[in-house]
């Protein structure tokens, strides 16, 4: 599965929350950026067009759907952010996080529990 770039992935993320098909009006009164209808309609075509989204239409209007499973997307992709930034160490990615005040002490604990519940499968 081939990596998402920030655009794409904000507006596949609305899709996926909507949790049903959607249209090009609905992501937009959703979207973080100032973007125009025609830049939203380009992102969505190479969406379809790389098989991330479907299309149909309805009336006048397009309709989406998500083509890819998001916990399956997001698990590829953050393996894949591991392995190419911390060359797979999750020590060093929560070091990172840690010593740039990215990760909380709550969120230790947190990890902590996470990690004890795991062992005890």
């Amino acid at each position: 599965m081939k990596r998402l770039p920030d655009s794409e992935l904000e507006i596949i993320l609305i899709i996926w929350d909507a949790s049903e098909s959607v249209t090009s009006d609905y992501i937009l009164e959703r979207i973080e950026r100032d973007w125009t209808k025609t830049t939203l309609l380009n992102l969505l075509s190479r969406l379809c067009a790389r098989r991330f989204l479907g299309c149909e239409k309805d009336g006048r209007h397009n309709v989406y759907t998500p083509l890819i499973d998001k916990d399956e997307y997001l698990k590829e992709e953050s393996s894949s952010f591991l392995k190419r930034v911390y060359k797979n160490s999750l020590t060093k990615l929560v070091a990172s996080l840690y010593d740039g005040n990215g990760i909380s002490k709550e969120d230790l604990n947190e990890l902590r529990k996470f990690i004890e519940e795991k062992e005890n499968d």
